[in-house]
């Protein structure tokens, strides 16, 4: 049975590689994203806010004595790389790649929530302080995304149906 300073440890590795998967995947969706300028300004914002989430949870492992998993780093990594390579395949990329993003969020804000109880738990005030930042901005990120969905949406079924404009990206 794993304690709760273990689990804490284990926790943050996680949130690691999930920042990592996420800079990955929201790099590759950005890269190609031509037609939908507000949604790559929001994604290339949150490039930036996932690489230093990336730091802050690298730190406060280090902080607390550990170092990240290089194995669980790189299965995101590579589970990010297929994701984003997926989406060239789809007439519908961009639709697709916003539901991905906004589950992706989900996942996250629920790893960040348990992040600040457990290093409550453990008397770390610090890391749950900078999970409860990080907490903060993938909520931002959802509920911007849950905000522009629907003209999104509106926007590519607009393109798909103009003859000679593309919709995918």
């Amino acid at each position: 049975m794993a304690s709760a300073e273990e689990r804490l440890m284990e926790w943050l590795r996680d949130a690691h590689a999930a920042e990592q998967q996420a800079e990955t995947m929201l790099t590759g969706v950005a890269s190609r994203l031509e037609n939908y300028p507000d949604l790559k300004a929001r994604i290339e914002q949150h490039i930036r806010e996932t690489q230093r989430q990336a730091d802050l949870v690298r730190g406060c492992i280090e902080r607390r004595g550990g170092s990240t998993s290089m194995i669980k780093d790189a299965g995101g990594k590579m589970m990010a790389f297929g994701q984003a390579m997926s989406g060239m395949f789809v007439g519908d990329e961009v639709m697709k790649g916003s539901i991905a993003s906004y589950a992706f969020e989900a996942m996250e804000i629920a790893s960040y929530r348990i992040l600040v109880t457990t290093a409550e738990q453990v008397g770390d005030q610090e890391t749950a302080r900078i999970c409860e930042q990080i907490l903060q901005e993938e909520k931002a990120m959802a509920d911007w995304l849950e905000q522009n969905l629907p003209n999104l949406t509106k926007a590519y079924l607009m393109r798909e149906e103009t003859p000679g404009a593309t919709a995918k990206h």
